[in-house]
């Protein structure tokens, strides 16, 4: 097989197709300081120092922050470039310069990933009593909360495809380890329509997805599917979620990103690090369709010679 660019590997992957090898990436990395010398973007930047700039030292800082995006994922090898959640200081305009900025260097040959969700994940604290409540005197009304909400999204998701953005990271998390924190028919009710009308918005506009959730998803595996995501991310191991069964359930209607074991990366030994990585590769490989990933992130605090283990056992397992 002629050897494809990282985009080509990770839109046949989406696609369900078999590539030259193995796509990587990760939804989040979190390790570009201790793996190459500084932070994407400066971690101590607020919103209002970042606006007492002038505007040629705020482009010159997007525009430096592109290129080292693009050295990191590059060296990397990352098929698909996702944009660190710690960028929150840009405005909408400063994100759209930076895609933009970011497309120019790498062309055609990477996928630019962005958040794009627009659909309820589970409520922090007391919001979940007051989320409770309204599903029972207010159905209808979480229900418009929820269109408004996606649309929204939709409209959010054209502006970033207009300025760079090819791929969307659906990141509203749904799931605990011991499942959804709504049953499967409540789900169907307040969160699965509208997460259907975001994927197929963004179906019609050319734009990939990849739907992230934490936690055991087994419960509403059938319903994240029917919405036609073209992967599902996480497949969450401390969740009990096995990639063997995943792949055999619905491997032929949606890719699969994820099911390295993070808490392993923490706390287990070496050896569980490396069987994680090779479980995941003997039974998301096969076929095509996989994009091999962490379970979550590689977040900061980990020893990022962990990372560099679980990136030499996809070196060694990653051709077809």
């Amino acid at each position: 097989m002629a050897k494809m660019t990282p985009k080509e590997r990770a839109v046949a992957a989406l696609n369900l197709q078999v590539p030259d090898m193995v796509p990587t990436f990760e939804l989040e990395f979190q390790l570009a300081e201790e793996m190459f010398g500084r932070n994407i973007f400066d971690p101590r930047e607020t919103q209002k120092s970042f606006a007492q700039k002038s505007p040629k030292e705020r482009e010159r800082h997007i525009r430096e922050a592109a290129e080292f995006t693009v050295e990191v994922y590059t060296a990397l090898e990352y098929s698909i470039i996702p944009i660190p959640s710690y960028a929150g200081y840009l405005s909408e305009e400063d994100l759209h310069l930076y895609h933009r900025s970011i497309r120019g260097l790498v062309g055609d040959t990477m996928i630019i990933g962005y958040h794009g969700d627009g659909t309820f994940a589970i409520p922090d604290g007391t919001a979940m009593y007051e989320f409770a409540y309204r599903m029972a005197d207010d159905p209808q009304g979480l229900k418009d909360e929820a269109r408004r909400m996606a649309d929204a999204a939709i409209e959010r998701n054209k502006r970033f495809q207009e300025n760079g953005v090819d791929c969307l990271l659906l990141c509203s998390d749904y799931c605990y380890n011991s499942g959804p924190f709504l049953s499967p028919a409540s789900f169907r009710e307040f969160i699965q329509p509208y997460l259907y009308q975001i994927i197929d918005a963004a179906r019609k506009d050319g734009l990939y997805t990849i739907k992230h959730t934490d936690g055991n998803i087994m419960p509403i595996l059938d319903q994240l599917v029917e919405c036609r995501p073209h992967a599902l991310h996480s497949l969450d191991p401390m969740a009990g979620v096995d990639i063997k069964v995943v792949k055999e359930l619905v491997g032929d209607k949606v890719a699969l990103c994820g099911n390295v074991h993070c808490a392993a990366l923490q706390t287990g030994t070496e050896q569980d690090v490396i069987d994680s990585c090779e479980y995941c590769l003997t039974y998301g490989k096969p076929g095509g369709g996989y994009i091999f990933s962490t379970s979550n992130v590689p977040f900061k605090g980990m020893d990022p010679k962990r990372y560099e283990l679980v990136l030499s056992v996809w070196k060694r397992m990653r051709e077809y």
